[in-house]
């Protein structure tokens, strides 16, 4: 596969880990860090790369790579690589052209999106967008699913479902694990959610001699068990849950009707001290025995480190902080050309193991490096 040259992209960009550096120059000092920061004193956070450093390669030799791919289907939908974009709040921090920059380059490496609740254009705006760049390349329209926080009102949570559904997404992602976290950055003129205008949101919770968060409305609408199974009710779409680490919770969210599972510790940005989502596959694979696809977020910066999430049990990896730093340094172009690098990764991983496709990818092909 290859891509047209694109003059946005700076010379020198050849890794993710190029767009991160260069990413700072391009962006705010307040944005940086709100994009680069971890809850706590960041454990978590660095956890998240570290867990890929403690697993190296088994090749296999001569391995017949004739007629390999990366391709995959997910919920009835082909995906051209286990590769998507994880919802990102606000992206127009990092570029004007936000969520319609990503989509586009989304497009055009036939790349799935999953769309925020906080996105910084509308749910409906990123869909017209994608469909549009990708009728004008001749590709099919990139699969696009919608990240949900549930509202204090079911009916505005709802009516984003409805809405996301009437747009064409494909899957609904509910986020359980940052109902309750500390505010975020202040927004600048011109960025907001732009999905959730008119809606009653929760801004102030602790009152003086009250309750600091629990005894609050921030807490008492915190997600629940009931709050799944209503979702579950109200959609036919395939319907994921984000944000969960113990295969306890995984096993029962997939008997609320869970028709798959994102293993995150959401970037390390809400609670310091838990661990990886990598750490965690194993347990909630035992615990789910393969009866929905497990997807995996955080940390993921290399196709090496896409090889050992599904060798560990993902059936994709999910790509968050990176789409900023591209987005930021060279817009659309690098978006699409920051996917390409890590495809072009993966493949090369794969060829090297001696797995020409993704079914070939298992356990087998990890070392465990001691310490």
């Amino acid at each position: 596969m290859t891509l047209p040259p694109h003059p946005g992209v700076p010379p020198g960009i050849a890794t993710l880990a190029d767009y991160e550096t260069a990413a700072q120059a391009h962006l705010e000092p307040k944005v940086w860090r709100h994009i680069q920061e971890g809850a706590g004193t960041e454990r978590s956070l660095a956890e998240n790369r570290a867990a890929f450093a403690r697993w190296g390669f088994l090749p296999r030799a001569l391995a017949d790579l004739r007629g390999g791919g990366t391709g995959l289907t997910l919920f009835g939908h082909r995906h051209a690589a286990p590769l998507l974009l994880a919802p990102m709040a606000y992206q127009r921090l990092a570029h004007p052209d936000g969520e319609l920059a990503v989509v586009r380059a989304a497009a055009a490496l036939e790349t799935g999106m999953v769309v925020s609740t906080l996105a910084s254009m509308t749910l409906e705006q990123v869909a017209d967008a994608g469909r549009e760049a990708a009728a004008a390349l001749g590709k099919p329209s990139p699969p696009l699913w919608f990240q949900l926080y549930l509202q204090p009102d079911r009916q505005d949570s709802l009516a984003l479902v409805r809405r996301a559904e009437a747009s064409g997404y494909e899957a609904i992602v509910l986020t359980v694990d940052a109902a309750i976290k500390p505010a975020g950055i202040t927004l600048p003129a011109g960025v907001e959610a732009a999905n959730l205008m008119g809606m009653h949101r929760i801004r102030h919770t602790a009152v003086p001699g009250g309750g600091i968060v629990l005894g609050t409305p921030l807490a008492d609408t915190a997600p629940r068990w009931e709050d799944l199974e209503w979702l579950r009710s109200e959609t036919r779409l395939p319907l994921l849950v984000k944000g969960m680490l113990l295969g306890g919770d995984a096993a029962q969210a997939v008997g609320c009707g869970a028709d798959g599972l994102i293993i995150s510790n959401h970037g390390g940005r809400v609670l310091d001290g838990v661990p990886s989502a990598l750490d965690m596959l194993g347990a909630v694979a035992d615990a789910t025995g393969a009866r929905v696809p497990l997807l995996m977020d955080g940390g993921v910066r290399t196709g090496s480190d896409v090889v050992k999430a599904l060798a560990l049990g993902a059936s994709a990896v999910l790509l968050g902080r990176p789409q900023m730093h591209a987005l930021a340094v060279a817009g659309m172009a690098g978006v699409a050309h920051a996917i390409h690098l890590l495809r072009t990764e993966l493949e090369a991983t794969m060829a090297q193991l001696g797995c020409g496709t993704l079914d070939a990818i298992s356990s087998e092909r990890l070392w465990a490096f001691d310490g």
